[in-house]
């Protein structure tokens, strides 16, 4: 072996507690043990191993596993207010001597081996040598600081020694990626986070517990790892279901949360303490919009800020957005300003139901009965309220009166939910019939839309609602002052047991009924009452109630 000493001003010789010394070696040189114990800037260490030599130079970090080559210093652990010098360590890297005339082609041709780092330089100079680099390779590549056959024939087609240096190389907070600090930090075992969603300048996390007291450590590097981040926050509590809003602790950066955003090539702006915004989401707004044509009418019922209204009127099509929290709203009719659709957005601050019960049913009691069969206009509902949606669709019960439209010119409803089931597509259409009181199998399809959490997903439910569902088919006579349309029936029951009157309204369905109509049920279910009191064989059921002017059938 031979031992070669150069000076270097960028490397520092480990201290003696990054070495890892056997008790047994009796011959290691005195000269090591004085140097090593001193902390200070001493020079550049590079050791020339020849191919099957053997090194007295006692373990250092490159012998490690690869996951622990890596790590900062140990020293780290349980911090929880950041010191970023303290992170700092030397690690052994293996290093090509090389011309500096051919670094560009050695770099080319073993770009699979040279090492990549955040911040770190590939290519050193040799402080002894003004025309001699050193190339730095990963040590994961190259195991036991031995280049493999392939890349010692590439070295030598460009003249290029294949003796492997080791090179002490400084690692610094800078040089560290997220995950690698964060692991360091945390207690042992526990798991590490280091995603987040990114909404313009702002960074939001979701930490779990064991996390907490390191959160502002956390901030911090998020922080000082992703370019542009200027705000972390933590949100603290689960999304408000009225206004889909959280409350939100800042741990990192300034305390501004008004932000911009873009989304499939449209800018927004927010409030992102007093709105709703996921990035995720993305992807699922451009998908909705794709389905869209010019000419086609999107009623959305939980709009949000804008992110398939805004997109919808820059394809031509006429929108009706709603959202009952007044900064969503605020912030919608702020976003159409700035993307020039304001003339092309009806915007209202509603509840979902009043918003279908209003402007949707006399939007569609207006248009759908002037469709032509030609005529191409469809008519989409897009209800992304995944906690809740599901719960409205019994507004389109019946919503319409009078002779269904063309099967073609049925709106069509993009309901979002979520689902814990073993099944979540069969689970969230089981729901979506029993509020809309009819089957949905083969007239609907289910997206799914992304992973929530564990065992949680989130889908989009879209179906043509049924003209049965839809409609309710005015009587013949409606508006005449004559008896309602009930009848008076008995079941077949077994012999000896008492028959019960049946009442049957209409065609068993919610109707509103006048205050004359009413006093005439309310004085033929009075003498039905009498009728059972003097006659033994007659029973009213159970389930019969009273009319008390409701306008809900009992």
């Amino acid at each position: 072996m031979r031992t070669l000493w150069r000076l270097g001003y960028c490397a520092k010789l480990l201290k003696t507690n990054h070495f890892r010394t056997a008790a047994s070696n009796t011959s290691f040189p005195a000269v090591w043990t004085l140097l090593a114990q001193h902390s200070g800037s001493i020079p550049g260490l590079f050791v020339v191993v020849k191919k099957n030599t053997l090194s007295t130079m006692p373990e250092t970090v490159e012998d490690k596993s690869n996951s622990e080559l890596y790590l900062p210093h140990p020293g780290v652990r349980g911090m929880t207010l950041l010191n970023r010098e303290a992170f700092r360590r030397t690690v052994v890297v293996p290093a090509l001597k090389v011309k500096k005339e051919i670094v560009h082609s050695v770099l080319k041709s073993l770009k699979q081996s040279v090492l990549q780092r955040p911040g770190l330089k590939r290519v050193v100079e040799d402080p002894e040598d003004e025309d001699i680099r050193f190339v730095l390779l990963d040590p994961h590549k190259v195991p036991e600081f031995s280049l493999g056959e392939s890349e010692q024939q590439v070295l030598k087609q460009l003249n290029v020694h294949p003796e492997v240096s080791k090179y002490h190389l400084e690692l610094s907070y800078e040089n560290f990626k997220t995950e690698e600090i964060l692991r360091a930090v945390l207690p042992e075992g526990q798991e590490v986070t280091s995603g987040f969603s990114r909404v313009g300048h702002i960074a939001h996390l979701n930490l779990r517990d064991h996390q907490l007291p390191y959160r502002h450590l956390i901030g911090q590097v998020i922080m000082d790892k992703n370019p542009g981040v200027t705000c972390v926050v933590n949100k603290t509590n689960i999304i408000d279901s009225t206004y889909r809003n959280f409350e939100m602790e800042v741990l990192a950066g300034e305390n501004n949360l008004v932000t911009k955003v873009k989304e499939n090539n449209i800018a927004y702006e927010l409030d992102f303490s007093k709105v709703y915004w996921n990035p995720r989401l993305s992807t699922e707004h451009g998908r909705i919009v794709e389905l869209l044509r010019a000419g086609d009418v999107l009623f959305d019922v939980f709009a949000g800020i804008g992110p398939f209204a805004i997109p919808a009127a820059k394809r031509r099509c006429r929108v009706f957005a709603n959202d009952l929290n007044p900064e969503s709203y605020t912030w919608l009719l702020h976003n159409c300003r700035l993307n020039k659709v304001d003339t092309k957005v009806k915007a209202f601050n509603m509840d979902g139901r009043d918003f279908l019960r209003g402007p949707v049913r006399e939007e569609l009691s207006r248009e759908l009965p002037l469709l032509r069969e030609e005529q191409k206009t469809a008519f989409h509902i897009v209800m992304n309220l995944p906690a809740l949606a599901v719960e409205f669709l019994d507004v389109f019960r019946h919503l319409l009166v009078g002779e269904p439209c063309s099967p073609a010119g049925l709106p069509t409803v993009h309901c979002y939910g979520f689902s814990k089931h073993s099944n979540p597509a069969r689970d969230i259409q089981e729901r979506a019939e029993a509020a809309l009181g009819t089957s949905l199998a083969g007239r609907c399809s289910t997206f799914l839309v992304r992973n929530v959490a564990p065992n949680k997903e989130m889908l989009c439910l879209s179906f043509q609602i049924p003209a049965d569902v839809l409609y309710k088919r005015p009587c013949p006579d409606e508006g005449k002052e004559q008896t309602s349309h009930v009848a008076l029936g008995f079941q077949a029951v077994p012999p000896g047991q008492p028959r019960g009157p049946l009442l049957v309204c209409d065609s068993g369905v919610d109707v509103a009924l006048s205050a004359a109509r009413v006093q005439q049920l309310q004085g033929f279910l009075a003498l039905l009452t009498a009728a059972c009191s003097s006659d033994p064989s007659m029973s009213l059921p159970r389930n019969m109630v009273d009319w008390t002017g409701s306008p809900h059938r009992p």
